[in-house]
């Protein structure tokens, strides 16, 4: 059962998360690179709790991260997207994907229809990522995307001790970013 939209680009497939896609975000977050920016390794057990946060705030809020799935194969990728918890500093778009699919243009396509759902369906007047100053990585993706770092900003409790910045740019910026980045 589809319980939100469906995004199809290229190579990804963008849905909201499924009881399918457990096992694969499950790996992701025992990954230690990985989540070394995303909050840190956690236990399967953990892993299921947070899986239904992204997948309850999509009735909650109406929009959350998608389950990035590769077409090909179908395999599940990553988790990115619109993200809204609670006393967060801004909408963000989020992203992380497996280490197995890093450096494979995977977030930059994903995060690129997620911009485009964020601005085009839910009328969000700007975008923001949120980023630790260590994580030079997913800089260079949101600098790629059009956003530029307006500094620092605080998230709410648990993660108040967390180091990071907001990563911005209006939606009409993004609308003049996205005509460069279309093939």
């Amino acid at each position: 059962m589809l319980n939100g939209p469906l995004l199809v680009t290229e190579r990804l497939i963008l849905r909201p998360p499924a009881t399918e896609d457990f096992d694969g975000f499950a790996e992701m977050s025992a990954e230690a690179d990985t989540m070394q920016f995303l909050g840190g390794t956690c236990p399967r057990s953990q892993a299921w709790r947070l899986w239904c946060t992204l997948a309850g705030a999509w009735h909650i809020r109406g929009f959350s991260m998608f389950s990035v799935i590769e077409r090909e194969t179908g395999e599940w990728v990553g988790r990115l997207g619109p993200w809204e918890p609670d006393g967060w500093p801004a909408p963000e778009i989020g992203y992380g994907v497996r280490a197995k699919f890093a450096g494979k243009g995977y977030a930059f396509e994903g995060v690129i229809a997620a911009c485009d759902f964020a601005v085009d369906f839910l009328k969000w007047p700007e975008l923001m990522h949120c980023i630790d100053p260590a994580n030079t990585r997913s800089q260079a993706l949101a600098a790629r995307l059009g956003a530029t770092n307006s500094g620092p900003t605080r998230l709410p409790a648990p993660l108040e001790d967390i180091s990071v910045d907001a990563w911005k740019q209006s939606a009409d910026q993004w609308r003049v970013k996205r005509k460069e980045l279309r093939p």
